[in-house]
């Protein structure tokens, strides 16, 4: 026999002679830490709902039964009802990884155009109305043409915008203030939002708060049930590999700016409602609070992850806060001091659940 072939014959036998098992590596069973980040990852809603019901349950002993009455409760509704519709606003902006600090100042350059042009001008209410929600939509597409075409970085863009916008409210409302008896005398219908249906034991539901319930509503569906929805997550969680996917990342961006003005100008239609006049001073800090409850309801900072629902939850936990505090008798300098405590355990949490995903 030849050398070949008794080399071969050998490499047989050693070959038959193995072990045919197939080689395994036991999988690191996930602790519970990480099992807790990955749930919250999730289920970036479950947080914000475990603070309010805390949160109900220390007010209801600190305030006693003034806290759980029916008006008080309503009250509560009331009072978040703008923030609410801000931050719905704020939310499909932030989903996108970006931010917008101009919200405010479109919602109250809307309701000085419909106030001054119904009221001052003379202008049909219907068209007023009009107009001042094609004001709002005019301000949510500049910004999305500066951010998406132009490029530029949506926290400069919208400081600056904010600035425009608030010299275009004093130079149209002449730094006035229209008062409530003359809209309801003259243009009634912009205060149609802060008409009040009794619920008996002394609570009130505004129809201010239905509309925010509506909006909510309509914006979850489109983020949950359609396509564009879709694109809006995927634009904020990675836009490079969105784009990649033929989603057309830059008209999202525009598109999301828009709807946000949009519902803006709806907001200064719910203002207009619930303060009864036309001010250019109105809710000031409705920039910085519709923020605050986008990012104690859960959604990321980062983009990509959030739900309109956390942020009802974060705008009720915040007037929630507030209206505690002040039943249990604590200076207003501390319920601020509390607010802005939640917002940055809020974004500590944030950064400690996305590392599931890093």
């Amino acid at each position: 026999m030849s050398d070949d072939a008794a080399g071969s014959a050998t490499a047989e036998k050693g070959l038959a002679s193995a072990a045919h098992s197939v080689a395994s590596f036991d999988e690191e069973r996930p602790g519970p830490i990480r099992r807790l980040q990955a749930f919250l990852h999730a289920y970036p809603t479950a947080i914000p709902f475990i603070v309010l019901v805390v949160g109900v349950a220390i007010f209801s002993v600190a305030a006693g039964s003034k806290f759980f009455a029916p008006f008080n409760l309503s009250l509560v509704l009331q009072q978040v009802t703008i923030i609410g519709v801000l931050g719905i606003a704020q939310t499909l902006i932030i989903l996108t990884a970006g931010i917008d600090l101009s919200v405010g100042a479109i919602m109250i350059l809307s309701s000085i155009v419909m106030g001054r042009l119904a009221v001052t001008a003379g202008v049909p209410v219907e068209i007023s109305f009009v107009l001042g929600i094609a004001t709002g939509i005019l301000c949510g597409f500049i910004n999305g043409i500066l951010v998406a075409v132009v490029k530029l970085p949506p926290f400069i863009v919208t400081l600056g915008t904010w600035s425009i916008y608030g010299a275009m409210i004093i130079f149209i409302s002449n730094s006035e203030t229209i008062r409530s008896r003359d809209i309801s005398a003259i243009a009634p219908m912009l205060q149609w939002m802060g008409a009040r249906v009794p619920l008996g034991g002394g609570a009130i539901l505004t129809a201010g708060s239905m509309v925010m319930i509506v909006i909510a509503a309509s914006v979850w569906y489109v983020l949950n049930r359609t396509a564009f929805g879709r694109h809006i997550y995927a634009t904020g969680d990675d836009p490079e590999a969105a784009r990649l996917a033929g989603i057309n990342t830059t008209w999202t961006l525009v598109g999301v700016y828009t709807l946000a003005g949009f519902i803006c100008a709806l907001a200064s239609w719910v203002l207009i409602g619930r303060v009864g006049a036309v001010s250019p001073l109105g809710s000031q800090t409705a920039n910085l609070d519709s923020i605050t409850a986008v990012v104690i309801g859960g959604t990321s900072l980062f983009g990509g992850r959030g739900s309109i629902v956390g942020t009802l939850l974060g705008a009720l936990i915040v007037g929630m806060f507030r209206n505690g505090l002040a039943l249990a008798g604590v200076d207003v300098l501390w319920q601020e001091f509390a607010v802005g405590a939640l917002i940055i355990i809020a974004v500590t949490t944030d950064q400690w659940i996305r590392k599931i995903s890093a």
